[in-house]
């Protein structure tokens, strides 16, 4: 058992520092360890629980949020929000960069997705941005710290996968739980981009026209009302989450069709085409992720991981900023999804042993994941908004050390104060 649980975790990583897909190296490395650590008659079960990963129903939601996201971003949402968001800031250093930032977690309302809000919202903020003085790798830095908080605003796809792989959470509870560290997640951005701005004269050529509130109001009602239509349906017990995904597509088509007129029958079947493909991605990486996570359970080798992380310590919070430290790792090499598939079923029984909450439990790796996702040397939004602004991931370091620090200093505060996630869902009388 042991030679296979090596297996199991060796075939991974070397697959990954070969460059192999996230998903073929899952794959691969659970059917050999599979393979060399069981018997026949089990290996005849990869199939069948490759296959199982991904036949739940709540998994419905994450294509069809990912095909929200896509229709908001086509039917030109983001470029009214931008407009809105232009009319609340005003002109004032640095205004471009929270307008950025404000509608990254508007936008992160809708699709769930930060790869998709850093590609959006920075093909329209980046030319402005370069426009009145921001230097490129700052804009792609800010933006991509701006999107990460779409991990924590619900619907939030990562936070989808992780109260199907934990039983027992609530979804609604989950998604209530993380609003408020969104919103201090964006905050954690806005200030730091705020001082960096007026210290190094950022922003100094900014249009100072203000575009007017009403106007920019009513543009941008029918992109403010998406977030409104799931929440409160799932809050009214109207829908479920996966129904929630159902309503919002049929939302978004209606947006970009009937009120802005502005998508074609040609767009919708790109957008369908784009987000099927980008969905089955996601759906192979979950399901083949269940292989890796079935065989780890099945040979012992997370049981025994686990073991080893409880037996470094007693203290749970020693333990807790070990786990923290090992997310945020993982978070600046994969994506959220891989690393919630992958480290759950070790992480779930350090949890159950610390008597930790599972809801705010689940915010905090969101929070971690959020800010791997514009660390380098991977980092996945990074990598959207350097590609648009045309920048090497290495220029952005100085100012995503920035973010990384203030949103360190957020997610400490969910920590030392577990009522910032846990305050809304008991408000809302969800079961936490």
């Amino acid at each position: 058992m042991i030679s296979a649980n090596f297996l199991l975790l060796g075939v991974f990583a070397v697959l990954l520092i070969l460059g192999t897909p996230i998903a073929v190296a899952l794959g691969l490395a659970g059917a050999a360890a599979v393979a060399v650590g069981l018997d026949l008659n089990t290996v005849a079960m990869v199939g069948a629980n490759t296959y199982a990963s991904v036949a739940k129903y709540p998994l419905i939601a994450i294509p069809l949020f990912v095909l929200t996201g896509m229709v908001f971003e086509r039917s030109g949402v983001a470029a009214r929000l931008v407009i809105f968001a232009q009319s609340i800031v005003g002109p004032r250093r640095g205004g471009l960069a929270i307008v950025a930032t404000l509608v990254c977690m508007i936008m992160g309302g809708m699709s769930g997705s930060g790869p998709a809000d850093a590609a959006a919202v920075a093909t329209i903020m980046i030319p402005s941005m370069m426009k009145a003085g921001y230097p490129r790798a700052f804009s792609a830095s800010v933006i991509a710290a701006s999107a990460s908080t779409a991990i924590l605003i619900p619907p939030s796809i990562a936070l989808i996968v992780y109260s199907i792989l934990v039983p027992g959470v609530d979804l609604r509870a989950l998604f209530a739980a993380g609003l408020i560290p969104g919103v201090l997640a964006g905050l954690a951005v806005i200030l730091p981009t705020v001082f960096l701005s007026r210290k190094h004269d950022f922003g100094a050529a900014e249009d100072m026209t203000r575009p007017e509130f009403w106007p920019s109001f009513r543009g941008a009602i029918p992109g403010l009302m998406a977030p409104v239509i799931i929440l409160g349906g799932l809050r009214s017990g109207l829908f479920t989450p996966t129904e929630a995904a159902s309503v919002a597509v049929a939302y978004g088509f209606f947006v970009g069709v009937l009120i802005y007129r502005n998508m074609s029958w040609n767009d919708v079947w790109s957008v369908l085409a784009e987000s099927a493909e980008t969905s089955a991605v996601i759906m192979i990486i979950i399901s083949l992720a269940g292989l890796f996570a079935w065989a780890g359970s099945t040979l012992g080798a997370f049981d025994y991981a686990a073991q080893s992380i409880l037996a470094f310590s007693d203290n749970g919070l020693v333990v807790l900023i070990l786990v923290m430290c090992v997310l945020l790792v993982a978070g600046m090499i994969l994506d959220g999804v891989s690393i919630y598939l992958i480290t759950l079923p070790l992480l779930v029984p350090i949890a159950l042993a610390f008597n930790w909450n599972l809801t705010w439990f689940g915010v905090l790796m969101a929070m971690n994941v959020a800010i791997g996702q514009f660390t380098p040397p991977v980092a996945v939004n990074l990598m959207v908004t350097a590609r648009i602004a045309r920048v090497p991931i290495e220029a952005t370091v100085p100012w995503v050390l920035w973010l990384m620090l203030t949103m360190g200093i957020a997610m400490l505060l969910v920590i030392l104060f577990p009522e910032i996630a846990l305050w809304l869902p008991r408000v809302l009388g969800y079961r936490v």
